[in-house]
């Protein structure tokens, strides 16, 4: 090695005189051909995929580990070095965070042209842990609804059970002016004790927009690569894509991966989650409901139908529009007290859609 014959010299008082030879060429082996055209497909992409981005894409599909630096040495040796003049320097921001798993999730919905710029944006929503920084689940939706957030969380609590709190912003979802008064969203989410804490700035729900940022910057070079333009297959890569950078991608601030924190914390007792309960109102809590009277013919409207139910007219009965498209017909609304009362249970057609 250079710096052991460079030692060498100065022990023998001739570093005066020392010159360096030749380090022995390199050591590093040459990539497998499937290695280099991924990373040729993905930095080929319009927009083209990061350098950080393609190394965790050889990894995670090809198994071999490579660093960002080799990854952009290799790309400005064949031409293929994204134009990245537009950066901004990163300015340093610190952040605070809780102890606990589960005491804290972000939580946002983030519009972006996902499938390119000749397409409409859609949202992605998604939420992050404020201690561990996994991403429970991450998902885009044809529009931001309030079926799409009771799709969403139901879908978090039920694979990663309930957190303390969520930290939002003030959308008509999440805050109403009335004091003392609760969106649906937020009544669904207090009927199981997650309350909600308001960011009074995007900058102060840092976490969750520098997730934005990240799926900003990888997806829509993907889905461009893999020739992706609809959600169904979309949302199944970023699965694909959440699992690998909870398991696997180092986090900056943390310096570990966001499951090692995870675990850490477990391990510790460290932890505020519950799992999510077994409870006979879950499908109804988590579906839009608005009140309704029979009419004078027994029946209820669901959608262009009227259908007859067990109630006499004039009786007021709760709709629940499901996130599938189904329709519920309640005898009261969700209550800790008692157990729901179906009355009819109407399936969607095959097309709905959220």
């Amino acid at each position: 090695m250079l710096y052991a014959d460079f030692l060498r010299a100065w022990a023998q008082r001739r570093q005066r005189s020392w010159v360096p030879g030749c380090s022995g060429g390199s050591h590093h082996p040459v990539w497998p051909q499937p290695v280099c055209d991924l990373l040729a497909k993905l930095l080929r992409a319009r927009p083209p995929a990061s350098y950080s981005f393609a190394a965790c894409e050889v990894h995670r599909r090809l198994g071999l580990v490579l660093d960002r630096a080799s990854v952009r040495r290799w790309a400005l040796a064949r031409g293929l070095a994204p134009d990245t003049r537009h950066k901004l320097p990163r300015k340093p921001v610190r952040r605070w965070q809780v102890q606990h798993v589960g005491q804290l999730w972000q939580y946002d919905a983030s519009p972006h042209r996902w499938f390119g710029p000749d397409h409409a944006q859609l949202p992605m929503i998604e939420i992050i842990d404020d201690h561990s920084r996994v991403v429970p689940l991450a998902r885009l939706y044809p529009r931001e609804s309030l079926l799409a957030h009771l799709d969403f969380l139901s879908s978090a609590f039920a694979a990663c059970g309930l957190p303390l709190a969520l930290y939002v912003d003030y959308h008509s979802f999440f805050f109403t002016h009335t004091p003392d008064a609760f969106t649906q969203l937020g009544e669904s989410l207090r009927f199981y004790e997650v309350s909600l804490r308001y960011a009074p700035t995007p900058q102060a729900k840092g976490k969750i927009e520098r997730l934005h940022d990240y799926w900003q910057k990888r997806l829509p070079s993907l889905f461009a690569a893999e020739a992706v333009a609809s959600i169904a297959p979309a949302n199944a890569w970023i699965d694909h894509l959440r699992i690998h950078r909870n398991e696997h991608e180092k986090h900056r601030e943390i310096g570990s991966t966001p499951h090692a924190a995870w675990r850490l914390a477990l391990r510790e007792k460290r932890s505020a989650l519950r799992p999510a309960p077994r409870c006979p109102w879950w499908p109804y809590v988590w579906s839009q409901r608005s009140s309704a009277r029979v009419d004078s013919e027994g029946r209820i409207a669901i959608g262009a139908t009227r259908l007859r139910i067990d109630r006499p007219p004039g009786a007021k009965v709760i709709r629940c529009l499901h996130p599938n498209g189904d329709h519920s017909i309640l005898a009261a609304p969700p209550s800790k007290l008692s157990k729901p009362v179906l009355l009819l249970h109407s399936p969607a057609p095959p097309s709905v859609l959220l």
